[in-house]
């Protein structure tokens, strides 16, 4: 993902022009008008909720770091997802050469990596040994489980009230 002009880094999912619309229903947010485009398809679904296959990418905001990957199908599914990078420069999800088939991807360095953010007592973690790999061009998605035990599924990212700070200042 390229940084925006505040250095935060957007999902390269956009939207071509002209693109229809589609309404989806979600409990935190009501009716949400999206474009189809910022629709993700995974075939095997996300571990736990393998029935479920199309989410799209919400931003709340244009400059925040954090989205809702809200399921289509179910107006209750939805995942906070950050992109790693922004918090840990060197991590690294070893797509296998078959996932990157299914993926459609040429190279490893063409897809987008997202993290399933989780609040913990006065704490954001993140999943970082299942992470969610998206190809942007074909918009099809999956959620790897990596074999090295390098990453933790609870890693933390930052404590509520520091976020709180950075955001007043």
């Amino acid at each position: 993902m390229e940084p925006d002009r505040h250095g935060c880094r957007q999902p390269r999912i956009g939207r071509p022009h002209g693109a229809p619309d589609m309404l989806i229903q979600t409990t935190r947010f009501g009716p949400v008008d999206i474009d189809e485009s910022r629709t993700l398809e995974f075939k095997a679904g996300l571990l736990g909720f393998s029935s479920y296959h199309t989410f799209a990418l919400l931003q709340p905001d244009e400059t925040g770091v954090f989205f809702w990957l809200q399921c289509t199908e179910n107006p209750d599914l939805a995942f906070v997802v950050t992109d790693p990078a922004l918090w840990l420069p060197d991590y690294q999800a070893n797509i296998r050469k078959e996932q990157m088939e299914d993926l459609g991807l040429g190279e490893a360095s063409d897809a987008q990596v997202l993290v399933i953010v989780n609040k913990r007592d006065q704490t954001l973690t993140a999943n970082l040994q299942g992470p969610l790999v998206v190809n942007s061009s074909n918009r099809q998605a999956m959620q790897l489980v990596l074999a090295e035990k390098k990453w933790s599924t609870r890693h933390e990212l930052v404590k509520l009230a520091e976020l709180a700070t950075a955001k007043s200042a």
